[in-house]
């Protein structure tokens, strides 16, 4: 099976420039705005390599839907995608399911799991593009809810799912050209490559897994579903601690005053 070179994708971008986004108002630099350019550029340099699997997550979802005009119901449309973990990735809720129609198709939301989705053959690689200001020592973005990545690993292990979809990411370095932003280095991650103890959970930011996809690591040499047990045992301890700390923090010095 054809997959994504990813080895292609970042010699491509290297050296890229992209027009600054707010370049009429001077203003700052920072944030989605910033990212959305590059995105546009790795979307576009995938979508000519590979025309009939790259999608946006939400026009794959339009493009799903509209094949099969005659699946109107929330369950036959959730039938029609052919893994239950990426449906519960991707899927865009019950309510909005049902409403989806050719005058009411799905736009792009910032919160969608995947910047940019491959699907080929029943695979599917769910790819994000993240991006980072090389003169700036910023903090590592978020990059997916702990939390959801959790019930990602349940909805794994109970439907026997190991082999079905990716979660890649592509890190961008940039820097100021001129009117310009251009594209100093360019990386890769994949998550299940990473071994699930050097995963990082802020849990005062959303519970969201935060890295710099330049520094991912990426020695894991296990199965799939050995990740996502490994994941979960992590995750865990992780959430207890937590729950002991707001314990310790947050009730006991009150109790006496009960």
């Amino acid at each position: 099976m054809r997959r994504v070179n990813f080895d292609s994708l970042l010699v491509a971008m290297r050296g890229r420039e992209v027009e600054r986004p707010n370049r009429a108002s001077g203003g700052t630099l920072s944030g989605h705005a910033t990212g959305e350019p590059f995105e546009k550029s790795v979307y576009h340099i995938l979508k000519q390599s590979y025309p009939s699997a790259i999608f946006k997550q939400y026009e794959f979802l339009n493009d799903l839907y509209t094949k099969n005009p005659k699946v109107i119901s929330v369950r036959d449309r959730y039938a029609l995608l052919d893994s239950p973990t990426v449906l519960f990735l991707i899927s865009r809720g019950d309510k909005a399911t049902k409403e989806w129609s050719l005058d009411h198709l799905f736009e792009e939301k910032q919160n969608d799991t995947a910047d940019i989705l491959f699907r080929k053959d029943g695979y599917y690689d769910l790819i994000d593009v993240k991006t980072r200001n090389i003169v700036k020592d910023a903090q590592a973005p978020n990059i997916i809810s702990a939390y959801k990545l959790a019930r990602t690993c349940a909805l794994m292990i109970d439907n026997e799912e190991y082999d079905t979809f990716g979660m890649k990411y592509i890190g961008i370095d940039w820097e100021e050209n001129g009117d310009n932003l251009r594209c100093t280095d360019a990386h890769f991650g994949d998550l299940f490559l990473a071994n699930p103890d050097t995963l990082y959970i802020n849990w005062s930011a959303g519970l969201q897994v935060q890295f710099h996809v330049c520094d991912l690591d990426q020695s894991w040499q296990g199965s799939r579903e050995e990740w996502a047990r490994v994941y979960l045992s992590m995750f865990v301890r992780s959430a207890e601690h937590r729950c002991q700390y707001m314990r310790d923090r947050f009730i006991m010095p009150f109790v006496k005053y009960l």
